[in-house]
């Protein structure tokens, strides 16, 4: 057959803008993520998708610092809270296979569980948060006593996940560690299987996750990252912690590439049928479905707001973030192994902007890590004047939210500065004062100090600006006192 040389030259003209067009977005997408990089909020693997396939599957910076082991798009990091939605699909499957029901007991699924709680919550209470039991990580002695130590999942649950219920089941949402780790414990007593086990044969296997898992710290597994922290002083290592105890809550590892297996996977009923599954993104109370926040983003217009299906995750030295548009089948996937997911967020809506045609913001330098130096080695004052300074000057070149005072002030009261942390924590009152959290954070400097007056005083701001402020509701009810209705 004789093919005209023109017809193919035409035909190829008319394509060149498309792929064009995807290769500059590819470059601004790319663009955006080592501005991130280069200012040290991101460190790790990006995952940018639409309709037409993957955009942007890049990695930066190290897996390794001591080595100077680059990531990879393969390397495998700790998904953290990631992990619910793993959890959900394997309870929503049982649920398809008549082995569980959603309006189970909590006693009725693990007969051992302490019958007076047990029996008023139920698995969907455990699935979207409002079942009222304690969350582990909310003790206080959590980090500092019990997460390095390897426990039994039965030991665990009556130690730590049976606690006396806050309030009514079903009446408020609280995020909460337990509930995950007691699906887990279901999972394990209805299949007879570990939970890694039911994720790896239910989920992993048949969608060709090849490099996901349940993570066990003596594994050798090949292309882990590390997890880290940022310091004043530069990267540091993370702190321990017994991978058994974060379980079904949060112990996954994965790649950007088997998490853009499991969105695309969500599109379809090869795992779990489409009624069931819809649950899944079906937002209750704060706009919690069962393993996914059914929430819109704002991109940097200010003004586009795209509904989203999204979840984060937070662990040692690890932070991760997806957000998935079903409406474009878009999907941002973030993984960070230098625990900067205060950034995750305003990265993905920069990722978006960029996939929908709006110039994405910048980032800044925080005026945490900018202040930190002084703050390691000055008086307080200083450093406190040195804010007021930079605000007043240069209002636009760094990024003054209230997190980054937030984050400045934790940073002197884990140090032993307490006293040196109210300071910080006044000023961020000063700079927002109507934010809950900035009270509850003084409150809780306050309390280091031995000032229990002014830390009621705090914490019942933090109430009334944030009724749903459940750290500071539980902080004023151990000091005697009780927020204004």
């Amino acid at each position: 057959m004789n093919r005209s040389p023109l017809r193919f030259l035409a035909v190829a003209l008319l394509l060149l803008p498309v792929a064009a067009g995807a290769a500059t977005r590819q470059q601004e997408l790319d663009r955006l993520v080592t501005q991130y990089h280069q200012l040290r909020q991101f460190n790790g693997a990006v995952l940018v998708a639409n309709d037409k396939g993957v955009v942007l599957k890049k990695a930066y910076g190290l897996a390794n610092f001591e080595w100077n082991v680059p990531n990879t798009p393969d390397t495998k990091f700790r998904i953290a809270s990631v992990t619910k939605q793993f959890t959900a699909m394997v309870i929503l499957q049982l649920v398809a296979e008549g082995k569980l029901k959603l309006d189970d007991t909590l006693v009725s699924a693990l007969p051992d569980y302490r019958k007076d709680t047990g029996a008023r919550v139920t698995v969907a209470q455990l699935l979207n948060h409002t079942s009222g039991i304690p969350s582990y990580t909310g003790s206080p002695d959590f980090f500092p006593k019990v997460s390095r130590n390897p426990y039994a999942v039965a030991d665990f649950v009556k130690q730590f996940a049976s606690g006396d219920l806050e309030f009514e089941p079903g009446s408020k949402f609280k995020y909460n560690n337990s509930g995950y780790f007691l699906l887990g414990a279901i999972i394990e007593r209805v299949t007879g299987k570990t939970y890694a086990q039911a994720v790896q044969e239910r989920i992993f296997t048949p969608l060709g996750m090849k490099d996901s898992g349940y993570d066990v710290t003596a594994t050798v597994l090949p292309k882990r990252a590390s997890g880290h922290e940022l310091t004043p002083d530069g990267y540091v290592h993370a702190d321990y912690l017994d991978m058994s105890l974060p379980y079904a809550a949060g112990s996954l590892y994965s790649t950007v590439e088997d998490l853009y297996r499991w969105d695309r996977a969500l599109y379809e009923n090869k795992l779990l049928p489409e009624a069931l599954k819809q649950k899944m993104f079906t937002p209750g109370l704060e706009n919690y479905g069962f393993g996914f926040f059914v929430n819109p983003l704002k991109l940097d217009d200010g003004k586009t707001e795209l509904p989203t299906i999204t979840h984060s995750g937070g662990i040692n030295g690890f932070s991760s973030r997806i957000y998935r548009v079903p409406a474009g089948r878009e999907v941002v996937i973030l993984l960070d192994n230098t625990s900067r997911g205060d950034k995750l967020v305003e990265l993905s809506a920069g990722l978006l902007s960029v996939l929908h045609g709006i110039p994405p913001k910048a980032p800044r330098m925080g005026i945490r890590e900018l202040l930190s130096t002084t703050a390691e080695k000055e008086p307080v004052a200083k450093t406190v004047a040195r804010y007021r300074e930079l605000k007043a000057s240069k209002p636009d070149a760094y990024d003054f939210s209230g997190g980054e005072l937030n984050g400045l002030g934790y940073q002197l009261l884990r140090k032993g500065r307490a006293a040196d942390a109210v300071e910080i924590f006044k000023l961020n009152v000063e700079m927002f004062p109507k934010v809950g959290n900035v009270y509850d954070s003084l409150g809780e400097a306050c309390l280091a100090v031995g000032d229990k007056q002014q830390a009621r005083v705090n914490y019942s701001k933090a109430v009334e600006l944030d009724p749903k402020n459940a750290n500071a509701a539980a902080a004023l009810q151990k000091l005697g006192a009780q927020a204004a209705p």
